[in-house]
């Protein structure tokens, strides 16, 4: 992406109705209210949602490939790519197992299962099958061979982060070897990038639409008081997310010199996209876009961003192991220290797999479960009600986990321009999409 240009003319404020996250907190308000008092009539809005996040999906896949390509050619030294992958992996390893061992011991601490008693063989397991059948797709052999795409251009008609990602980074070294006779190839790429994003802008103007039809389905169909039976394991669950995100990152953050809650305000848009499509790959093309006007790295953002989505998925490890724990309780399952060990140990591995994307967390409990016979698979019955209602506190833990992960990882690459990220947390970004004509030409 091309750097920003420097312009003297004041930012310009747009009116309150006009501003993105206004528009999508107002279609979520009224996907709720048309749930809630016409749910048949609401669920005929599910294709709305739908076609939302396939247009999103549509780009994904030429932003990584750009960002991630022009990022690395961009580098005077190709080892740098793997400095960068190696503390992205490793800070991805260590909050990945830490929102695991959270889960486990506040499932410990609060047991939202206990005392419920259910008999396994009561449980209907018909819908649970489906998600079954689906996580023996997700083994650790099949997990590798799913990154290498089957052509060099397979991963950009498919909806696969992991085979963009790799696709592109070998490109990008490749391109970075081709030293002078490569140039007029990244010219050209990173003049691509332009429309590219510019299409990115043109997409994110559907995303009240998107929203709306897309919680209007979810409470039309599962309604309010799906929740009641199984309130305390979704406020358990919302609550331990929350504070993984205000304690454990926003320790981190300080750490960097940076507020974890500024971040969240700047990203309000995107979070409130992900709350209402339930989907954090929805937001996922402006979050690169955003980190990068933010003061991070190109090459860094092209990196952390998209491997992210497959290895860093803080709030999907916190509900694993959660909710693992809360159908043992409830199903009076007893679990000794090797068992949990076990868990922790799988759901390591099965986490790897899971997108962001609806249900992945769902079929990734499944596979974890499926490796660990002590919990039994059928009492994922007992949460199917209530599971689409703890996708999206998934999605937005997982995004801010990715945001963050984004400037630790620049910083600790010496590549955080903090006068860039001090102005866009506190409000100060100017966004030549929405200043006038003339103040753009200034």
């Amino acid at each position: 992406m091309q750097p920003i240009p420097q312009t003297s003319a004041p930012p310009v404020h747009l009116p309150f109705y006009r501003q993105l996250y206004f528009q999508v907190i107002f279609a979520i308000v009224l996907g709720v209210l048309l749930g809630y008092f016409e749910p048949q009539y609401a669920q005929q809005f599910k294709p709305l949602g739908d076609a939302f996040v396939k247009l999103v999906k549509m780009i994904i896949a030429p932003v990584i490939f750009l960002t991630i390509v022009t990022g690395i050619a961009g580098m005077t030294q190709l080892r740098t790519v793997g400095r960068v992958f190696a503390k992205t992996m490793v800070y991805f390893l260590f909050f990945s197992t830490l929102a695991l061992i959270v889960g486990l011991v506040v499932a410990h601490v609060v047991q939202p299962g206990a005392g419920m008693h259910i008999n396994v063989a009561d449980l209907d397991q018909k819908e649970v099958q489906g998600y079954v059948s689906k996580s023996h797709e997700m083994t650790l052999t099949g997990f590798l061979m799913d990154i290498i795409p089957k052509t060099l251009v397979s991963p950009f008609v498919g909806d696969n982060i992991l085979q963009v990602l790799f696709v592109a980074v070998l490109f990008g070294i490749s391109l970075a070897m081709s030293g002078e006779r490569g140039k007029p190839v990244l010219s050209f790429l990173e003049s691509l990038t332009t429309p590219v994003f510019k299409l990115v802008h043109i997409l994110m103007k559907a995303a009240p639409i998107g929203a709306f039809g897309a919680i209007a389905f979810t409470i039309g169909k599962f309604g309010l008081g799906s929740l009641v039976n199984l309130a305390w394991l979704v406020g358990t669950f919302y609550l331990t997310s929350l504070l993984f995100v205000l304690v454990i990152l926003g320790a981190v953050a300080r750490a960097c010199g940076f507020s974890v809650t500024k971040l969240a305000r700047y990203l309000k848009a995107e979070l409130l996209l992900v709350l209402g499509t339930s989907s954090s790959e929805s937001a996922l093309p402006s979050l690169m876009e955003k980190m990068e006007k933010a003061g991070c790295s190109k090459s860094v953002v092209g990196l952390v961003v998209p491997t992210g989505y497959s290895f860093n998925l803080d709030g999907t490890n916190i509900y694993m192991t959660l909710a693992a724990l809360f159908i043992a309780q409830a199903t009076d399952t007893h679990l000794t220290l090797g068992h949990q060990i076990m868990l922790l140990l799988v759901a390591m591995l099965s986490s790897k797999g899971a997108a962001g994307v609806t249900g992945a967390g769902f079929i990734t409990l499944a596979a974890t479960l499926a490796v660990v016979p002590e919990v039994p698979v059928a009492g994922m019955a007992l949460i199917l009600g209530v599971d689409r209602f703890m996708s999206e506190c998934r999605s937005l833990t997982n995004f801010m986990g990715n945001a963050v992960a984004t400037v630790v990882v620049s910083k600790w690459e010496n590549a955080l321009d903090y006068t860039k990220l001090n102005a866009a947390l506190n409000g100060q970004q100017v966004d030549l999409d929405d200043l006038p004509l003339n103040a753009k030409q200034a």
